[in-house]
């Protein structure tokens, strides 16, 4: 455990997660029946506040851990090579990437999974909702995922997010060179204290949540690289509008 997961406990930032108390308790000393009742209290104490809660017994184990960090974060950095950020996306969109070929879901759980989608991105309309500063490769923008109608609603939703307070989008354009294949895809989950920051990162082989400082330090000071070698978010809508009109043109 890190010394950023002790430190956001001891200061009542975020729920504990039970793995957590259970590793706590053995070091500790707390006798079974004792850390299976703290075990109980955690578990339960993050499933009552989370709208997740209808899911939560069909969540995987990395999506137990995410979604509350998630629905706490006060900022949320994210860098996308490949597709957009799941609290940007469509539908439509979500339903192509979720039936493309390769996938295992079933219909039932598909379906399942296009609405949670839709409900985690309830978070950027609350009355409170985390600062999004979003990264889009250009890449992202030019694959047409779904098809160019799908593409272009899609990229609709992008200019209509980017005039959010609270949003900010920023485009790597192809003309920015290459970045380091270390930056790949990944998300910094945090607030005001950037010891307490969670870097989360996805692939097609699982999923890892990084709260040591060096891998901090690495993604957040790569995202601020990259900030600094983006088109500024007027430059950025400028290129996601001329990308959807490109989709249209395909679409005959």
């Amino acid at each position: 455990m890190s010394k950023a997961n002790v430190s956001r406990y001891e200061q009542s930032k975020g729920n504990v997660r039970w793995n957590q108390v259970d590793a706590l308790c053995r070091v500790y000393g707390v006798s079974d029946t004792e850390r299976q009742e703290l075990i109980d209290l955690a578990k339960n104490s993050k499933v009552k506040e989370g709208w997740w809660v209808p899911y939560h017994g069909r969540l995987s184990a990395p999506m137990q851990m995410l979604l509350p960090i998630e629905n706490e974060s006060s900022r949320i950095r994210q860098l996308a090579t490949n597709v957009v950020p799941g609290l940007l996306q469509t539908l439509l969109y979500a339903q192509a990437i979720k039936t493309t070929p390769g996938k295992t879901l079933e219909p039932e759980d598909a379906g399942e999974f296009l609405d949670m989608r839709m409900y985690r991105q309830k978070i950027l309309d609350r009355a409170s909702p985390p600062d999004y500063h979003v990264l889009l490769d250009e890449s992202v923008l030019r694959r047409a995922v779904g098809g160019p109608a799908v593409m272009a609603e899609q990229l609709d939703l992008l200019l209509e997010r980017g005039q959010d307070s609270n949003v900010q989008i920023q485009v790597l354009p192809f003309g920015a060179g290459a970045y380091s294949a270390a930056l790949s895809s990944f998300i910094v989950y945090g607030g005001p204290d950037p010891l307490l920051d969670v870097i989360f990162i996805e692939n097609t082989v699982g999923s890892l949540f990084l709260e040591e400082e060096g891998a901090r330090e690495a993604h957040v000071g790569g995202f601020d690289f990259l900030c600094r070698e983006a088109l500024d978010p007027d430059s950025s809508a400028e290129l996601i509008a001329e990308a959807r009109k490109t989709h249209l043109r395909n679409r005959n």
